[in-house]
């Protein structure tokens, strides 16, 4: 008998998310499902979700993993606010999920799971597949992990193993249904069980069996299309945050012709940058896992004083420990660049979910007056472009340089455009040689009368010689100093250096230049308040965007900026940081929209929020 006919149905972009539990594989699921998706060229834009358990017990609430990946044919800015297509492993997945399920999304179930057990553990007295309770969804019970085991019968594997292929099963149905080629999951799956090949085996033959299952069950009558997005010509790549970040280093050290150095402890979600760093020996970087965040610090310290690039990964808890040695570079006036992945705290906090709450930290978490540069990447790409600027702020001005990511864009992805190395700033910069005074001496505090930095000395230079240290260092000489008046100037040196670092102005979208309200925002809410700000406009209401990656010095022309709107509306994932210090700096009264729930803004949390005030004020 013909396979039945299917009708295929072109869409403009689909919301997908796969879960399970934590040992289901959705993250590598997602991860090549997303893959797959960039080859065919759709904007794309994930969000992973995991616990923060190390192994939560299965079947259980707290141990539920997600990966929800949006793409499209046009550009798009989050990783969509509903899914219109949950995978469920098993019912705590099905559970977790539900709320966030729009009326008529396509719910695909592992019927093997949905066991009386597996039903108790998350409360469910009865199956939801037989209440009537997922009428208003478009249900599709599949039996994946008995599928899978048959499918894998004649290999003669364990029944772990052929289980544990179930997502793959499912990343092949997901595939057939969104027509997506899986040739490169096939390569990825060589790679990955290369010392394994019976699992290379199990593997590609769950994926083709899944997509054999779409295409001849009555099941799934429609599969669905969904074309490239128009985007400007060049070699894109699909990139995390903390791949880009990591990249970004690597090209400042490249540009900047000096080694780089990371000290780094271990620490979600900060870890995988010094995974990918570890990888790129040949651009003369050396990755050092130490013993704990201060030890880790103070050898990227080390490495800045010896001549190299310093640089330190981290989230919250850690930069609370590192904060005694940045004010030491503060004093000592060296280059180093701290990257803090922030996550929900405080303390421990929750380190799989996403935050903006260390801004005031990066700010003023540090005892004196001890001021230091800080920005923040807008999207997992951007990260590239704030790793390079963070780079060149801290050579060039001799400077600790705060880069505040967080969870949302550090594990999100997104097409990346690969920059021509040729067309990066130099941002080399020339090490002092010889003594600097009149009268043969060398004076380590005097300074440039352009970027009010000092020399930078390599240690063992001949003639260079110079004390360092945690003491107030006498202007010029760098001498030990208790003068009041000396402590009074350097104090005051050291803030105008970071006050003088030109920064790009802010720029404004307000396309119908007339808008009363401004929606100002920082770091990884770019995405949510953009989409929020495009269905206003798309619905005739007038509204207008700014949004900061200097927030320490802020571009000059803010001020001017906020002085030009009626309201200026600032969302952020904290309870207010960067509204507060926008009413100290300028005194306009800024209305703080804020969020700390562990998630990312929704654009329609904002739209709903934004059209109210420019509705009623």
């Amino acid at each position: 008998m013909a396979a039945p006919a299917k009708r295929v149905e072109q869409l403009d972009r689909v919301v997908i998310r796969f879960a399970g539990d934590s040992g289901d594989g959705m993250q590598l699921t997602g991860d090549r499902f997303t893959s797959e998706t960039a080859q065919l060229g759709n904007d794309i834009s994930t969000l992973p979700n995991f616990p923060a358990e190390i192994r939560a017990p299965a079947g259980t609430l707290p141990g539920v993993s997600s990966f929800q990946v949006h793409f499209a044919d046009y550009d798009i800015l989050t990783p969509g606010d509903a899914p219109n297509v949950l995978v469920a492993m098993n019912p705590a997945a099905l559970k977790a999920n539900l709320a966030d399920l729009p009326a008529g999304a396509d719910i695909i179930v592992n019927t093997d799971e949905f066991t009386r057990r597996n039903l108790a553990k998350v409360g469910y007295q009865v199956s939801p597949l037989e209440d009537g309770s997922l009428e208003s969804y478009a249900v599709h019970p599949v039996a994946l992990t008995s599928m899978t085991v048959g499918a894998l019968a004649e290999l003669g594997v364990s029944k772990k193993d052929a289980e544990r292929a179930k997502n793959m099963f499912a990343l092949g149905l997901l595939s057939w249904m969104y027509s997506r080629p899986f040739e490169s999951t096939l390569r990825f799956l060589e790679r990955k069980f290369a010392k394994r090949p019976d699992l290379v085996v199990v593997n590609k033959t769950a994926l083709q069996a899944g997509w054999n299952y779409g295409e001849t069950t009555e099941a799934f009558t429609v599969r669905y299309e969904v074309k490239p997005a128009k985007m400007r010509p060049g070699t894109y790549r699909n990139i995390t945050g903390n791949q880009a970040l990591a990249l970004g280093l690597v090209a400042s050290a490249v540009r900047s012709k000096l080694p780089l150095f990371l000290g780094a402890y271990p620490i979600t979600p900060a870890s995988d940058i010094l995974h990918e760093l570890s990888k790129h020996k040949r651009f003369g970087v050396t990755t050092v896992q130490a013993e704990d965040e201060i030890a880790a610090i103070g050898a990227a310290l080390g490495a800045s004083y010896g001549g190299a690039l310093g640089v330190t990964t981290t989230s919250g808890p850690g930069v609370a420990l590192k904060s005694e040695t940045i004010s030491l570079a503060i004093a000592l006036e060296l280059p180093l660049v701290i990257v803090d992945v922030q996550r929900a705290g405080p303390s421990t906090g929750m380190p799989t979910k996403t935050e903006q709450a260390d801004l005031n930290m990066a700010l003023y978490g540090r005892h004196g007056e001890a001021p230091l540069a800080v920005i923040a990447p807008r999207s997992p790409s951007d990260c590239f472009h704030a790793a390079l600027e963070a780079s060149r702020i801290a050579l060039t001005y001799r400077t600790p340089v705060i880069l505040l990511s967080d969870n949302y864009v550090a594990n999100g992805s997104e097409p990346w455009s690969l920059p021509s190395v040729d067309e990066l700033p130099d941002i080399s910069v020339a090490f002092t040689t010889a003594p600097n005074a009149p009268d043969g001496h060398f004076l380590p505090y005097l300074r440039d009368p352009e970027t009010l930095a000092r020399p930078w000395a390599i240690p063992g230079t001949p003639g260079l010689e110079h004390r360092i240290g945690g003491l107030e260092k006498a202007d010029k000489t760098g001498d030990i100093s208790y003068d009041p008046a000396n402590h009074e100037h350097m104090v005051r040196i050291r803030q105008a250096r970071i006050d003088a670092i030109p920064v790009p102005d802010v720029d404004v979208e307000d396309p119908e230049e007339n808008a009363r309200v401004l929606v100002l925002g920082w770091g990884s809410t770019y995405g949510p308040i953009g989409a929020a700000c495009r269905a206003l406009r798309q619905r005739g209401l007038s509204i207008a965007q700014a949004h900061l990656r200097h927030l320490a010095p802020l571009p000059a022309n803010l001020g001017e900026v906020l002085a030009a709107y009626e309201k200026v509306v600032v969302p952020e994932m904290n309870l207010g940081q960067l509204a507060s210090v926008i009413r100290s700096k300028f005194l306009i009264d800024a209305v703080p929209f804020n969020q700390v729930n562990g998630l990312p803004f929704t654009a329609a949390t904002l739209e709903s929020m934004l059209e109210d005030v420019v509705k009623n004020g």
